[in-house]
């Protein structure tokens, strides 16, 4: 029988991620780390907090799979999934990307029919700021660096996995933010160097995760604009944009692969790392919502098929276009080309 229940989980579906935002506020996953358990009564004395509120968060927290209540007892622990990406400190943390979209995007996609109706941003004002960093607090930066950072370091991963990056030998990550990519696939392919390629005032952050990652002599930063400097950075055969293209429009995107083309040598090979929609545009979820969020983050912005990228690429003169899919927060796959 048809029901209206799949509305009502669409309806309701902040509530979920805002009661994710208040356990990551709070610090309860990496208060629980390492096998730790806590009870309501404990929860209420280490926080402060009245008996109804504390045991309404861990049984919500328990429903959505992110702790998980002792057979037969009344203390509540980690799930694996929490353990892993949302206790402080550990390498695939993912909390940052939590906290910037409950403090940066959230209120703003309160007014996305707004967004629908203008076609401009709600996170910044293009009339009044150069670009969606300019004039806008250092703290909220230094958020969405570690919200990028958590994305792209477990994508990163499952990009080195898919795709065999040991063919090559220097990698320029083109808009590299603070290097996650860099820093994960280094790790994995131990011959490969790297340069992430970033604007003057990123690249301090990149080097400062490449020097505590202790991989320094490896991996390099280059400060620049790729849409102004005269030529993209030489001297790599593998180029990788990794949730970069969606942040432009189609003109934008292809005189950008149109420099990126120019900038490798022959038999070079790009590699576009995205959400990626297909070829019907009629999904995935997690691919075509992201396009919702380039209405209220960018001006230009949308996710794109794999299709459009491949059509791109050729047009810019690449060849041997193939697609490989995986399974990521920032991407479900990547489309792989060569400079003919």
């Amino acid at each position: 029988m048809l029901t209206p229940l799949p509305l009502m989980r669409l309806v309701t579906g902040f509530w979920s991620f805002k009661t994710l935002a208040a356990a990551v506020e709070l610090d309860l996953f990496t208060r629980l780390a390492d096998g730790r358990s806590i009870t309501v009564t404990q929860l209420c004395d280490e926080y402060g907090l009245a008996e109804r509120p504390a045991d309404t968060l861990l049984a919500a927290c328990a429903s959505l799979g992110l702790l998980v209540k002792e057979p037969g007892g009344d203390g509540y622990r980690n799930a694996p999934v929490a353990e892993e990406f949302l206790v402080v400190g550990r390498p695939y943390y993912f909390g940052g990307q939590v906290r910037y979209c409950d403090e940066r995007t959230y209120l703003p996609w309160h007014r996305i029919g707004e967004a629908l109706r203008t076609d401009r941003p709600l996170t910044w004002d293009p009339q009044t700021q150069e670009s969606i960093f300019s004039n806008v607090d250092p703290q909220m930066l230094e958020l969405f660096w570690e919200a990028m950072y958590a994305t792209s370091i477990f994508t990163a991963r499952a990009l080195g996995e898919a795709y065999d990056f040991g063919v090559h030998d220097r990698l320029l990550d083109l808009g590299g933010g603070s290097g996650a990519y860099p820093i994960e696939l280094c790790r994995r392919y131990q011959d490969l160097h790297a340069s992430v390629y970033d604007l003057p005032h990123v690249v301090p952050i990149a080097a400062d995760k490449v020097a505590a990652a202790g991989m320094s002599d490896r991996i390099g930063t280059i400060a620049g604009d790729f849409f102004t400097d005269t030529a993209l950075p030489g001297g790599h055969d593998v180029m990788l944009l990794s949730m970069i293209l969606h942040d432009w429009d189609e003109p934008t995107n292809r005189a950008l692969l149109a420099r990126c083309h120019r900038a490798l040598p022959s038999g070079g090979v790009i590699v576009i790392s995205e959400l990626l929609l297909n070829p019907d545009r009629t999904g995935p979820p997690e691919a075509a919502l992201m396009g919702m969020n380039m209405l209220v983050e960018t001006v230009g912005g949308r996710n794109y098929s794999e299709t459009e990228y491949a059509d791109w690429l050729a047009d810019a003169g690449f060849g041997s276009i193939r697609t490989v899919t995986f399974d990521a927060p920032g991407a479900n796959g990547a489309i792989i080309a060569r400079k003919r």
